[in-house]
C-alpha cells in the first residue's frame, strides 16, 4: 500500500511555482539605461522614439512619458502596448540620467452578445419577433509586462539616436 501511495504521489502534477518566484532580478536583464544627457533631454528622446513608432502619447511631464499603440494581429484579437518611461537624474551635476522603461501588453478578444426582441401588442397579446442583432465588445483576456531583452534594446538604441539629434539642435 505504501508503494502505491508513493507511486501516486510521483505521478501527480508538479506543484506550480508562483510567478513572483521566477523573478530573477538579474543585473544584466534591466529595464533601464544610463544616458549622457539631462532628465529633460532623456525624456524628450523617449517621447520622440515613441512618436516615431506610432505610439499615441497619453501622459507627458518633464520626467515621465507614457504612450500606447494598438494592434490587431488576428480578426477577433486586439493587442495594446502601453509604454512607460521614467527619467531620473544620476548624481548632482544633472548631466546624466537613467531611463527606466516598462511596456505592458494587454490582449483582448471580441465577444459577441446576441440580442433578441419581443413586441407586446395590447389588442393581440405578446408577439415575439426574432430580430437578431449583436453587440460586440472587447474583453481583456491577458496582460503581461514585456520581458527585458531585444525589445527594449531597440528602444534604447532609438533613444540614443534621438539624443544625438537633440545635441545637434542646441
Amino acid at each position: 500500500m505504501a508503494l502505491l501511495a508513493l507511486l501516486a504521489a510521483c505521478t501527480t502534477e508538479p506543484s506550480r511555482i508562483a510567478v513572483y518566484q521566477k523573478e530573477g532580478f538579474e543585473p544584466d536583464e534591466t529595464f533601464s539605461r544610463l544616458f549622457d544627457a539631462s532628465v529633460e533631454e532623456t525624456c524628450e528622446a523617449a517621447r520622440r522614439a515613441l512618436l516615431s513608432q506610432g505610439y499615441r502619447l497619453t501622459t507627458q511631464v518633464h520626467d515621465f512619458v507614457s504612450g500606447s499603440k494598438s494592434f490587431q494581429p488576428e480578426g477577433e484579437v486586439h493587442v495594446q502596448i502601453v509604454f512607460n518611461v521614467v527619467c531620473a537624474p544620476v548624481g548632482t551635476g544633472g548631466k546624466l540620467a537613467t531611463a527606466y522603461v516598462s511596456a505592458v501588453q494587454d490582449r483582448y478578444t471580441l465577444k459577441k452578445n446576441p440580442n433578441s426582441a419581443s413586441v407586446g401588442l395590447a389588442a393581440i397579446g405578446s408577439l415575439s419577433i426574432p430580430l437578431t442583432a449583436s453587440g460586440d465588445s472587447l474583453v481583456k483576456v491577458g496582460s503581461e509586462t514585456i520581458p527585458a531583452g531585444r525589445f527594449y534594446e531597440r528602444f534604447f538604441s532609438l533613444m540614443e539616436h534621438n539624443l544625438r539629434g537633440l545635441s545637434g539642435e542646441r
